[in-house]
């Protein structure tokens, strides 16, 4: 019998997409998404959900690897000041930078 072909993931569970949560305060907010390299820059793919006292928070679920965005508040984009990192766009904003690294579980590799 032929030996079984794993995916990649279970090969290498380190290249498996992560659960990654981030977070906007924004108390008089009507509504606030999220657009960067993950989504094509695309607020509309990314709504965060309303938590309480200002603050509104997403679930993204992201392979490791780098990547930049912004929010965007009632159809204002603004810059993360909670984001480690940014790097200047051509629009005279900053875009956060979110490192995702590689999952726990590759002590293997």
């Amino acid at each position: 019998m032929p030996p079984r072909l794993q995916q990649v993931a279970e090969r290498f569970p380190a290249l498996e997409e992560q659960e990654i949560t981030l977070t906007f305060l924004a108390p008089d907010a009507r509504q606030v998404q999220i657009a960067g390299t993950f989504n094509g820059w695309q607020p509309a793919a990314s709504p965060l959900a309303r938590m309480g006292a200002g603050e509104w928070a997403i679930r993204l679920m992201l392979e490791a690897g780098q990547y930049e965005y912004r929010f965007v508040v009632d159809g204002v984009w603004c810059d993360d000041p909670r984001a480690v990192s940014h790097t200047s766009n051509p629009y005279g904003g900053l875009n956060a930078i979110l490192r995702v690294g590689l999952d726990d579980r590759a002590e293997f590799l």
